[in-house]
């Protein structure tokens, strides 16, 4: 059982980048960023907390052309968001003070219409794993906005279901994508939350996960059986 789930983990990891569960594409993991982008600072503003994120170039050419976010990012109080689906709605509450650095990274994509007309490339639905992976324009797995940011973890990390995080593909390499979790899923606590999932978000997934997956990823799940769109992703 613990092998299973550290392989569904790994797995999990590198799909965001590098495509596992499309090994066929061959394509390339980003280049991690330095140690020195971990850093962030806190200050005070007019406005309230804010923190200095850091957003360097990731090595890979973007999915689509977008500016990076601003380096002050809201570091207190929560996000309203809203996923449009082909399947319904999924509403977000994004936590700027546990992940302020990725909920700024977030919004800035979703304002900039990023995640618009966008697949859903992965949905695995299992004990230990529910998850809806998405975030990436090519639908490949391995797209991203072209730059990086580093991990906001405590270490104390869990993922039930109704928990958004950022898939990654190892330390300080969050991007564009992320996962939606609508089963309670057991993974290390290495992927940083920046959010939730509420009610009316979670029917949706499970409307989508009723549909079914090719289970070609190895760690299980796949591509949905039917297509899922995101249309637009709303923030306020």
């Amino acid at each position: 059982m613990l092998k299973r789930l550290a392989a569904v983990a790994a797995c999990l990891s590198v799909l965001a980048l590098s495509a596992c569960g499309n090994e066929a594409d061959g394509t390339d993991t980003a280049t991690d960023p330095t140690s020195e982008t971990s850093e962030s600072s806190q200050s005070s503003g007019a406005s309230g907390e804010t923190t200095t994120c850091e957003y360097p170039e990731d090595g890979q050419e973007p999915a689509r052309e977008v500016e990076a976010p601003e380096a002050e990012a809201p570091s207190e109080g929560t996000v309203p968001a809203t996923i449009t689906t082909n399947f319904g709605d999924i509403g977000l509450s994004l936590d700027a003070a546990t992940a302020p650095c990725t909920v700024n990274s977030f919004v800035s994509l979703a304002e900039q219409g990023f995640y618009d007309d966008t697949p859903c490339p992965r949905i695995g639905d299992q004990e230990g794993f529910g998850i809806l992976q998405c975030g990436d324009p090519t639908g490949t797995g391995s797209g991203g906005a072209g730059y990086s940011f580093a991990d906001e973890l405590s270490g104390d990390e869990t993922y039930p279901a109704g928990t958004l995080a950022m898939a990654n593909a190892g330390p300080d390499t969050n991007g564009s994508q992320f996962f939606l979790v609508f089963r309670d899923s057991q993974f290390a606590p290495n992927y940083t939350v920046f959010g939730t999932i509420d009610e009316t978000g979670l029917e949706t997934i499970d409307a989508i996960a009723a549909e079914g997956n090719d289970n070609a990823h190895p760690a299980g799940g796949g591509a949905p059986n039917k297509d899922v769109t995101i249309e637009s992703v709303t923030v306020g």
